[in-house]
């Protein structure tokens, strides 16, 4: 996103992203029922009325959370041109402080239970799905696999357990182990 010209659009979409930055770290400790509008305010260092100018209720403040954190992944995907950039991807997902990744699954699955977000949801596979067809041309059997594994990995690596992120080399290069 374009950083705004006005001073006061620039300082206003600070506090917009910092309200979303503290809703991530309330969902990640907490889930989604730890967002309220006071503890939002409180996370962000803001006056609670700062919460409501810029987000009308709670769940838009979710909503907004998780496009953000779906864009950013977007991004990403949209990027990705080999086999490393995709592990680097799903290694991010085990960073030694995993809360951001457990808040964006707690966003992804709270959009899961709801019909109105679930295009929202389907960014997300349509880009993984888009990253799988440009590493994998002329093998296009295993792009389902190879989507259900980063899937599968970038869970993992939230959750800390062990994972392997060769799995997807093996998958790209065509190797059976």
């Amino acid at each position: 996103m374009p950083e705004p010209v006005d001073g006061r659009l620039r300082k206003g979409e600070r506090r917009r992203r910092a309200l979303l930055d503290a809703t991530l770290r309330l969902v990640g400790r907490g889930g989604a029922a730890a967002v309220t509008q006071r503890a939002v305010a409180a996370e962000a260092g803001v006056p609670p009325s700062a919460v409501l100018y810029y987000f009308d209720t709670v769940d838009d403040l979710l909503v907004a959370a998780l496009i953000a954190v779906n864009d950013r992944y977007v991004v990403r995907l949209d990027a990705v041109g080999t086999v490393d950039a995709l592990a680097d991807l799903v290694a991010d997902c085990a960073r030694q402080d995993r809360l951001p990744a457990i808040a964006e699954y707690e966003l992804f699955l709270h959009a899961a239970r709801r019909d109105d977000l679930r295009a929202e949801l389907h960014r997300w596979d349509t880009a993984l799905a888009a990253a799988a067809v440009r590493l994998l041309p002329q093998a296009p059997d295993r792009r389902p696999l190879l989507v259900a594994a980063v899937n599968g990995l970038c869970l993992a690596a939230a959750l800390g357990s062990p994972y392997d992120t060769g799995v997807l080399t093996r998958l790209v290069d065509g190797v059976d182990e």
